[in-house]
């Protein structure tokens, strides 16, 4: 696992995400879309609107340290971060908000229901 503090998600945010009663395929997709909506917010500076482009993306991954020496990796961690953003609008969709305004208690919410409805049962948890 990374350090506390060594990625967009607080310490707090971790325990959290790990805490969740949800299989551990739904809290593993949890976790990468809780990395990838901080990330992105980071990249957008603000956490309203929609997601930045793949061009903003881009541009941000060519900045980062610990990738300049690895353009191949530059260029599938971009992808992997627009298939995030991606699927940040479809959940802020369902729910009705802006992209970037989604917050990890929304996220959990959503994986609560996909969980659910993956595994065909109706949830008696706080939000589902």
């Amino acid at each position: 696992m990374i350090p506390a503090g060594a990625g967009p998600l607080s310490a707090e945010e971790l325990i959290g995400l790990e805490s969740t009663l949800l299989p551990a395929l739904e809290r593993h997709h949890l976790r990468l879309l809780a990395h990838g909506l901080r990330t992105l917010q980071a990249i957008a500076g603000r956490r309203s609107g929609q997601p930045p482009g793949a061009e903003a993306i881009a541009a941000w991954s060519c900045r980062q340290p610990q990738l300049a020496d690895d353009p191949d990796f530059q260029h599938v961690l971009a992808g992997q971060l627009a298939n995030i953003a991606a699927q940040v609008v479809m959940i802020a969709a369902s729910l009705d908000c802006d992209p970037l305004a989604l917050s990890l208690d929304d996220l959990g919410r959503w994986a609560v229901q996909q969980a659910d409805r993956r595994l065909g049962t109706t949830s008696d948890r706080p939000g589902g």
